[in-house]
């Protein structure tokens, strides 16, 4: 192999090997080289056009570290996502801030938010974030999105309840997706969710979800996917029945007509129960039904399950016999209504014994 075919050999291979982007800092200096506005208005100067400046979109960019850029005062929305950022910091000043996207980096505590004070919207899914804290500032705060979280083995997402009753009065919609969740009583003080987006996490029992969503009137959508609740039996009747505004669970819409009649069934159900109820409070005794009228709740007959409600045979299928009383009226062949004495056919027997003694 002479040197040229070494030399072809050596730049193919060089092409082939994947070295590692360098990191690169957001800074001033990066912001006004990369915009297109700044360089079609040649008559402004980079402090203007940064100062005026509302919407800045930094996403895909192998940014590690946010540096000063207090001049950008009047942003409103800021797109860092898909980037390489460890930590929150340098954004005291945007004060005007509304949107902040940081999903998909490398960060592990919220923190430096506090001054985000017209924040309405903050996504930091896909992160390794273990504890949700730091937003006791953000009152304005309608919407976090803080699904997927990288988190250890085992581990789940945790909310601190300092943050969550911050949140309590403004917080509309919440997405905590895919982070191992096994259960939500933490958050039953946010009374103001429409829409809760909780697929595939832990959650398992349908008695602490009722309990929660009972507290949440405004709830219009909810995706509970991938759950083990969701294999309860009467999962989504239930949760319907809880939840009166819901349109959607799980992807699948909500009729108002099946949402009614769920609604008056389970009225329905819970009526029966307080007079069932009722019944065993002021000691009144239920029996079960029996097919067979003459038998009353003393006769053993009538526990039996073959004659309860007339679902199976009658217990007696012969035909009642007629026991008069004594001195009834009856008619004999002749037409002649006379009363009859049940008491002489004993008084002749009781005679005959005590005549005949033990021999018969």
């Amino acid at each position: 192999m002479n040197e040229r075919q070494k030399r072809i050999f050596f730049l193919k291979k060089r092409n082939t090997l994947k070295l590692p982007a360098a990191m690169v800092r957001l800074t001033v200096d990066l912001i006004g080289r990369s915009n297109k506005g700044l360089k079609s208005s040649r008559n402004v100067s980079i402090q203007h056009y940064l100062k005026k400046l509302t919407h800045l979109n930094f996403s895909n960019r192998n940014i590690d570290d946010i540096d000063d850029i207090s001049i950008c005062r009047n942003l409103t929305v800021l797109y860092l996502y898909d980037n390489q950022i460890t930590r929150i910091c340098n954004l005291n000043f945007a004060s005007n801030l509304k949107h902040l996207y940081l999903q998909n980096n490398k960060i592990t505590h919220i923190e430096n938010l506090s001054c985000l004070q017209q924040l309405s919207k903050l996504f930091l899914g896909g992160n390794s974030i273990t504890l949700v804290e730091g937003l006791e500032q953000l009152r304005e705060l309608k919407e976090l999105h803080i699904q997927g979280q990288r988190l250890p083995p085992g581990e789940k997402l945790l909310f601190d309840p300092r943050t969550v009753c911050s949140l309590s009065g403004s917080l509309c919609v919440l997405n905590i997706n895919n982070n191992n969740i096994d259960e939500i009583l933490d958050l039953t003080v946010l009374n103001k969710l429409t829409h809760l987006y909780a697929a595939d996490n832990q959650l398992a029992d349908i008695q602490e979800l009722e309990t929660v969503f009972s507290q949440w009137p405004q709830l219009q959508r909810m995706d509970l996917c991938g759950n083990p609740v969701c294999h309860k039996p009467k999962y989504r009747d239930r949760l319907i029945t809880i939840c009166t505004r819901l349109e959607e669970l799980d992807g699948k819409g909500i009729t108002e007509m099946s949402r009614q009649f769920l609604i008056n069934w389970k009225a329905s159900k819970d009526a029966r129960k307080r007079i069932t109820d009722g019944r065993k409070t002021t000691g009144q005794i239920t029996y079960p039904f029996s097919a067979d009228f003459r038998l009353g709740p003393q006769h053993s007959f009538a526990y039996n399950s073959a004659g309860f409600l007339g679902k199976r045979k009658p217990l007696w299928t012969g035909r009642p016999t007629i026991k008069m009383r004594s001195g009834a009226m009856r008619t004999d062949c002749g037409g002649v209504r006379r009363m009859e004495n049940h008491e002489e056919p004993l008084k002749k027997k009781i005679s005959v014994l005590f005549r005949f003694g033990t021999d018969i």
